[in-house]
């Protein structure tokens, strides 16, 4: 008897997985909240220098004689040089507009007037942490287990969480949020392993869908919360310190009995199966789990062998280039809120519900119209509206700022269903036999797309400091959308289990 037939027979999304996954789904809350929190913690307030001679002084016009000491002393339009002596100089002390934020890490740390990279390196950082996750944090759950795995990522991003608001210095502001991408990341995937390790193949989809879902509930709670909190470091406490409560899932979340049966202990995994079985109203045969002990394995076969076959060669590069291509759009545009004309809240607000929607429509016709159609069309979509960004910028001089914010906006819709899209697609074009191997290579490139996605996002100021960016987003969005119609279809096909499988699939 498989796996899948043991679920079959417990029920492949009764009662007691429902449970589970509501758990599970629970935990990417507050891991898009610790994912993003960077873009309202390190924005970039207005700012401009701050005059020597006035020693209250703010951004805001105090009175008439205030004006006229900023209309003396700042040259117009700038927010770096201040007029001493009749000639500009730079200068080295900045007073900040508190109108949006109260205060951030960046203007708590004064990264303005040529020091603004720090504040691209605070977002390269947690990409660079989930980078060493996708790489570890695998490997140690097939090894001590996804329980453990995932316990011990909640409690690093608890810490943190905790740690970001109380750091006083950058390098340990750096290592928090190197910490926060690693365990957003550990429980980011260990999660949605544990979940799908739960609940039988025709709902996998459904509940992975789910999942991200809740993603985005979770950016709408970081919207709301920063909207009435401003301040930076009551922000990072204020979303922390509520992750306790998942220190709960000790006594709360079982053990994979997938990973238990692979380890040899079927007493414990027979444990959780009666008592799902329990809850289901399922009756079990007795110590169940050991009539999988017979179970025959797929032989395995070296790495080399894939490139035996071009056409599958070729399909495992498209599907290696997406991922970087997806991640770094996705993550690129979910940053770029910050630099997008308008109210920041209303923006991340208005990014948090396409993403909803997106998640919505992928879970509606992911099993309708197949997987490759809708996450082609999710990408063209994406790349196009991103790259149309240009046409506002050269032809609408005037007003062109809901018309950019409106076409980043479905750009992340696009970007956003091919995000979730991916992670089934590719699972369902490798062979059993170098799954593992590739989806690994496959995430790990894409965390190399997401840590360069802050420096594309931050690429330029002035007029094109929204357009560049969203029209690299956009092109390399459209090639990588163009070239995955290479891929075959997956939807209704048998999961390849051999290199001659896949060839089949790609014929």
């Amino acid at each position: 008897m498989k796996y899948d037939d043991l679920l079959n027979i417990l029920g492949e999304f009764g009662k007691y997985q429902k449970r589970i996954s509501l758990l599970i789904a629970l935990l990417y809350i507050p891991t898009a909240i610790q994912t993003f929190l960077g873009v309202l913690i390190l924005a970039i307030p207005d700012h401009r220098c701050a005059i020597p001679t006035f020693p209250n002084d703010t951004y805001m016009v105090q009175d008439s004689w205030h004006a006229a000491q900023i209309n003396q002393s700042i040259p117009k339009l700038s927010s770096c040089k201040i007029i001493v002596n009749e000639s500009q100089t730079e200068c080295n002390m900045w007073v900040y507009d508190t109108s949006v934020y109260t205060s951030t890490f960046s203007s708590y740390m004064d990264y303005v007037c040529g020091n603004e990279i720090f504040r691209t390196h605070g977002n390269m950082v947690v990409f660079g942490g989930s980078l060493v996750s996708a790489l570890l944090l695998g490997l140690l759950s097939d090894i001590i287990g996804r329980k453990k795995t995932l316990m011990l990522s909640i409690i690093l991003l608890i810490l943190s969480g905790i740690g970001t608001a109380l750091a006083e210095s950058y390098i340990l502001f750096l290592i928090m949020r190197l910490i926060s991408g690693v365990s957003g990341t550990g429980v980011f995937i260990t999660a949605f392993v544990l979940g799908m390790e739960f609940v039988g193949p025709s709902k996998r989809t459904l509940c992975g869908m789910g999942y991200m879902i809740f993603w985005a509930i979770g950016l709408f709670i970081l919207a709301m919360l920063a909207y009435f909190i401003r301040d930076w470091k009551y922000l990072s406490l204020s979303v922390s310190v509520p992750t306790v409560a998942f220190l709960s899932y000790y006594w709360l979340m079982p053990e994979s009995p997938r990973w238990l049966i692979a380890k040899g202990k079927f007493k414990e995994a027979d444990l959780i199966l009666r008592q799902a079985g329990i809850v289901n109203k399922t009756k079990l045969t007795p110590m169940i789990s050991e009539e999988l002990e017979e179970e025959e394995n797929v032989e395995s076969v070296k790495f080399s062998k894939l490139f035996t076959s071009p056409k599958l060669l070729i399909g495992s590069l498209i599907v290696v280039l997406n991922w970087t291509v997806i991640n770094g759009s996705y993550y690129g545009l979910s940053l770029s809120v910050s630099n997008l004309s308008g109210n920041v809240y209303l923006n991340l607000t208005t990014s948090a519900l396409s993403e909803l929607i997106s998640y919505v429509i992928c879970m509606l016709l992911m099993n309708r119209i197949g997987r490759k159609k809708l996450y082609c069309s999710a990408m063209l979509l994406g790349g196009f509206a991103c790259l149309a960004t240009i046409f506002p910028i050269i032809f609408i001089k005037e007003c062109n700022i809901w018309i950019t914010n409106t076409l980043s906006m479905v750009g992340k819709l696009g970007a956003s269903g091919a995000f979730a899209i991916i992670y089934i697609y590719s699972a369902e074009l490798f062979p059993t036999v170098l799954r593992n191997s590739l989806l690994g290579i496959s995430c790990t490139c894409g965390q190399i797309g997401g840590a360069l996605s802050p420096y594309i996002a931050d690429i330029v100021n002035g007029d094109l400091k929204t357009a560049l960016p969203l029209i690299i987003f956009g092109s390399t969005t459209i090639g990588a959308g163009l070239l995955s119609l290479y891929l075959p279809e997956t939807l209704n096909q048998k999961l390849p289990e051999t290199i001659s499988d896949a060839q089949q699939l790609f014929r």
